[in-house]
């Protein structure tokens, strides 16, 4: 197995950086972190590291405005974080290797969906772990439930940290971003021929489970594997998966790669 550290080009031009943990598959899995995070989360470089050992290559980078990548961060900027995983799926591509399944925690899970939604013709499989159904929810746990008066008097919100300092800026048109993004009429739009497994934790506390039942309803060719007392965070859910074969063997099998 040999790391391999790449920088891909969006359409804006900016760079986005990852990891390749290369098994030599022409077959590998794409890593898309959650809000605010990195290719650099813990669970994600063991989900990385499981599947290597299962002989698949897995990507995992850090999308615009966020970890090593160039670009302005953004509260909202869901399609263009599709479009950051759309670069990606194109540069393996012309690489002769297949991105045959997607994988996103949390915010990164939206992205894979809308992905899915939007680009039929090369991942087969989506697997969305703790992704958020209803995108006017939630706003409030971070932003304070005072929001929407500050954001129209200010037309920001600062978000500062335990300290004292701004940690992030929310403007108004990246809060529009957010509240116009429909994951119910983008779901709809996934093809039969996509395969989605949605993994969550059944002790979530910031994003119910109840979203991962909303996307079991909707989703054409779904399946849907809730841990028991797995949380948000989920630091668990892959060291569960080493233990646990049934799991691991779900996930493997929705990768389906064909060595």
């Amino acid at each position: 197995i040999v790391q391999e550290r790449i920088t891909i080009l969006n359409k804006h031009g900016e760079k986005l950086v990852g990891l390749l943990d290369d098994t030599r598959s022409r077959e590998l899995v794409v890593i898309c972190h959650g809000f605010r995070s990195s290719k650099e989360y813990s669970t994600l470089a063991n989900l990385a590291t499981a599947l290597t050992g299962e002989g698949i290559s897995a990507f995992r980078f850090d999308f615009s405005g966020n970890g090593e990548s160039e670009g302005e961060f953004l509260y909202g900027n869901y399609w263009k974080e599709v479009e950051d995983l759309r670069a990606v799926v194109l540069y393996f591509s012309g690489k002769e290797r297949k991105v045959n399944t997607i994988f996103g925690h949390s915010k990164g899970g939206n992205a894979v969906l809308l992905y899915a939604s939007k680009y039929h013709d090369i991942v087969g499989t989506v697997i969305n772990s703790s992704g958020r159904y209803d995108l006017e929810k939630g706003i409030g746990d971070r932003l304070g439930n005072d929001f929407e008066c500050r954001i129209n008097e200010d037309g920001f919100i600062d978000v500062m940290d335990e300290h004292g300092n701004v940690e992030y800026r929310v403007t108004k048109e990246s809060l529009m971003d957010r509240r116009q993004t429909n994951m119910k009429s983008a779901v709809l739009s996934i093809p039969k021929s996509c395969r989605v497994l949605t993994i969550h934790g059944s002790k979530d506390e910031t994003i119910p489970v109840t979203d991962a039942f909303e996307f079991d309803k909707l989703i054409p060719n779904h399946s849907l594997h809730v841990i028991d007392e797995a949380n948000h965070l989920i630091f668990d859910i892959f060291d569960v998966w080493c233990q646990r074969d049934a799991t691991k063997a779900q996930i493997v099998r929705n990768v389906d790669v064909k060595q």
